[in-house]
């Protein structure tokens, strides 16, 4: 922490005790921020960054290269469009040092940098501004002062000018410094870390409001929803809220509450888009309005878990995903993400872990809360099976090496992706689920995955950001799981996590009086390509490593034209392809760029799909360990 010249005698020694004495109003702010949407039309916020006493060298600052919980360097700073520097009303000179820092001409201070950004990225990971509303992660737009990324920090939210703004209001959870909830004013964050960790949404949006565990959460709606059933939304994810906070803190643990005073999901509804980014009180959501429910009469927000059905589920499994990050990967953090280093890539080989294990507690938790039954739940995990099982990436990396790769496979998938990356979120959640099965039927029923996640809880997370701040180290989980559940899981996690040998899901399945299929999904054979069918055109997309289109010799970006001589069109491929069967031989006739080929090609049998059911036999037994996992428990 830099020394502070000015009012040091009001200045704790403690960042805490430093926020709380801001908040009482007994001390300024290091540095302060006013950010104000200048020209909605030309979607520009323009930042105002003042630090009191800045460095005697010459003030540097700099803007984050990524945003925690995606993976990818973005480089936001090439959205800044104009930067310069005052002291005292005079010009002051700034230095560009590399792509993303500044460095100020020394001076005595106070140092105000004046910039604006363009906000156009209607994502959840930066920031978008129009005459509907206004939206930015702190990544996108507040410079980090080396130096002073320890000390407490003013944000003053400032409405756009016009009549036709009048009824703006804000949405946040960074903590009210003078501003009103929900209004523009100042707020303040403890530190940089909590500032780029409280996004901000203004407009016009529509705000519902529930309790879960007795700590208030709100959904804040951006978008037109016509006729939209907001109550039995709020219903549901507070079933979600409230089941989640207990399986962390068991109703009998003394310290049974939520790790934040009050949470906000951010709910961008649009035309097309899904996702959601994780924040530590807080979550930024995009969905289409049709996976919504519309008011349907009496018994709104009411229904079973069969009404729930189809893209409604596949929402609130992603309100599931985001909100069980509170405590996986917001406080339970690889040790690599302690503290974050913001400039450049953050490699860790956990990933599978803390967005594979996410993945698999989020449709748990619909079947635990009742928000979808046992049957939906069941064709969930064989989507997840299906979805893994459809490329042979599984073969060649495994999903230690997929976490690690993040930053340059994952996020920036080509033609190939398939044949050669693993996805550590659906992988990972099969192995989460393996490591479950595996450790309940060892233990007897007596342990399981969720005491593991409760064990990393108390020793990583639960204290993050009021104590010493640690984060798991790359080898520990198999010792945590054997601490925890008295079964040692070194082998498996050696095999399933951090090699690509195919995991033994029916095996594990079958003690839980579960039975996975196998079936043909079509009886017409195949080419061994993901095809494009567009603009009056068949083209391939990509090529399944060793299959049919690959021995052939076609590729990624060929255009299919004919097969035997016969004119292929995009409505026709298959009632072409089903007057033969696999292991006919074909001529294929295709363009790469402007030149004919023609080729030879052996049809393969067409796609085959697991199915996922209960066995038709089970003893008590099986159905009592089946049950105790659906159910859940709140073993401390």
């Amino acid at each position: 922490m830099k020394d502070l010249k000015f009012d040091r005698s009001a200045l704790p020694a403690v960042v805490g005790d430093a926020s709380k004495a801001m908040k009482k109003g007994r001390t300024k702010a290091a540095v302060r921020f006013q950010i104000a949407p200048i020209d909605p039309k030309a979607h520009l916020f323009e930042i105002v960054c003042e630090v009191a006493e800045p460095a005697a060298s010459g003030q540097v600052f700099s803007l984050p290269a990524w945003i925690p919980g995606s993976y990818m360097i973005r480089e936001f700073a090439r959205n800044i469009v104009s930067i310069e520097a005052d002291c005292k009303g005079r010009p002051v000179a700034l230095a560009k040092r590399d792509k993303h820092s500044w460095q100020a001409s020394p001076c005595d201070g106070p140092l105000r940098l004046r910039y604006r950004v363009y906000a156009w990225d209607a994502s959840v990971r930066a920031a978008h501004l129009d005459e509907s509303h206004a939206f930015f992660n702190g990544t996108s737009v507040f410079l980090q002062v080396e130096g002073f990324e320890h000390t407490p920090i003013e944000i003053e939210i400032v409405a756009p000018e016009g009549r036709v703004y009048r009824d703006w209001k804000v949405a946040t959870t960074l903590p009210e410094h003078g501003a009103s909830r929900h209004g523009f004013g100042t707020y303040l964050a403890e530190d940089y870390d909590a500032l780029i960790d409280h996004p901000v949404e203004m407009g016009r949006f529509r705000l519902e409001r529930f309790a879960a565990a007795g700590v208030p959460h709100e959904i804040a709606y951006t978008g037109t929803i016509p006729n939209f059933d907001a109550a039995r939304v709020s219903d549901d994810v507070a079933k979600l809220c409230a089941a989640q906070i207990r399986f962390f803190e068991p109703s009998s643990s003394a310290r049974a509450k939520a790790p934040f005073d009050r949470y906000v999901f951010f709910t961008s509804v649009a035309a097309e888009g899904y996702g959601g980014l994780e924040h530590r009180s807080s979550t930024a959501l995009i969905c289409t309005r049709d996976v919504l429910p519309v008011v349907a009469g009496k018994g709104k927000g009411k229904g079973k878990a069969s009404e729930r059905s189809g893209p409604y589920l596949t929402f609130l499994g992603l309100v599931s995903h985001e909100y069980f990050h509170s405590w996986n990967v917001k406080r339970i953090k690889p040790a690599a993400f302690v503290p974050y280093d913001l400039t450049q890539e953050n490699y860790t080989s956990l990933l599978w872990i803390f967005e594979g294990f996410t993945s698999y507690y989020d449709d748990l938790f619909l079947v635990r809360t009742g928000l979808a039954s046992e049957p939906q739940y069941f064709a969930m995990l064989a989507k997840v099976v299906n979805d893994v099982l459809a490329g042979s990436g599984r073969k060649s990396q495994s999903v230690a090496e997929s976490s690690f790769d993040a930053w340059v496979k994952y996020y920036r998938q080509d033609e190939n992706a398939p044949n050669a990356v693993v996805s550590y979120y659906k992988k990972g959640s099969l192995v989460a689920l393996c490591l479950d099965l595996l450790i309940r039927r060892k233990a007897g029923g007596k342990a399981s995955l969720d005491d593991a996640m409760r064990l990393m809880w108390k020793r990583y997370g639960r204290d993050f950001y009021s104590g010493q701040r640690e984060g798991v180290a790359e080898d520990a989980f198999p010792s945590l799981v054997l601490e925890a559940t008295g079964v040692d899981v070194s082998t498996e996690v050696r095999r399933w996590a951090y090699g690509t040998e195919e995991l033994p899901l029916a095996h594990l399945l079958a003690p839980f009086a579960l039975e996975l299929r196998v079936e043909a999904q079509t009886t017409i054979p195949s080419i061994g390509a993901r095809l494009s069918k567009t603009a009056g055109e068949i083209r391939l997309v990509g090529v399944t490593a060793g299959g049919a289109a690959h021995e052939a010799g076609l590729s990624a970006g060929d255009a299919l034209v004919a097969i035997d001589d016969l004119r292929v069109l995009p409505g026709r491929l298959d009632t072409l392809l089903s007057r033969y069967r696999a292991g006919d031989v074909v001529r294929v006739s295709a363009f790469r760029g402007d030149i004919l080929q023609t080729r030879t090609l052996t049809l393969e049998g067409g796609p085959r799909r697991v199915v996922l059911e209960e066995a038709a036999k089970s003893v008590k037994s099986a159905r009592r360990l089946r049950e105790d996992w659906l159910r859940g428990d709140d073993r401390a």
